[in-house]
């Protein structure tokens, strides 16, 4: 994520603290959840990828509903990799990391929801799309529904 998000989301609401997150934590969550779905369209449509897309939707559910911080790929990096690794340089917003849980929830949805309706092309493409994101984040440290997060937020706070 951009270095602008705190800027643009900021880290304070009327005085009130934010949630941070560690951006490493993040790029943990995403290659987890890349190899989950390269999985899911490795060995689809089979009642295997359609059980494992569905624990992905509801992690990706957790994620939005309760925050990034509460998920179980959270609760592993700060047990098992965070203390081996050290505090990070800086902390980000939750916020954009929350929404992009929800954009994930939804083509998770749409790919479980396609695969159960017989539409097999649907919910490849939908889980695609969800990797191809996962992937950008997991590599790169880019994430997608993150800026996209950000992008909204500049288009509705002018």
């Amino acid at each position: 994520m951009s270095t602008t998000a705190s800027q643009i989301s900021g880290t304070r609401s009327q005085g009130v603290a934010r949630p941070q997150v560690d951006p490493r934590g993040q790029q943990f969550a995403a290659a987890v959840t890349s190899v989950v779905l390269a999985v899911v369209l490795l060995s689809a449509p089979s009642p295997i990828a359609v059980a494992l897309l569905a624990v992905q939707a509801v992690l990706f559910a957790i994620g939005a509903g309760l925050g990034v911080q509460s998920t179980p790929h959270a609760l592993v990096f700060r047990a098992v990799l965070r203390p081996r690794l050290g505090a990070p340089s800086e902390l980000e917003d939750a916020a954009p990391p929350r929404f992009a849980q929800t954009v994930g929830l939804v083509f998770a949805t749409v790919g479980l929801l396609g695969f159960l309706a017989g539409a097999p092309v649907l919910g490849l493409v939908a889980t695609g799309f969800a990797l191809v994101a996962a992937l950008l984040n997991a590599v790169f440290g880019f994430c997608l529904g993150c800026e996209l997060y950000l992008l909204i937020r500049r288009a509705t706070t002018r």
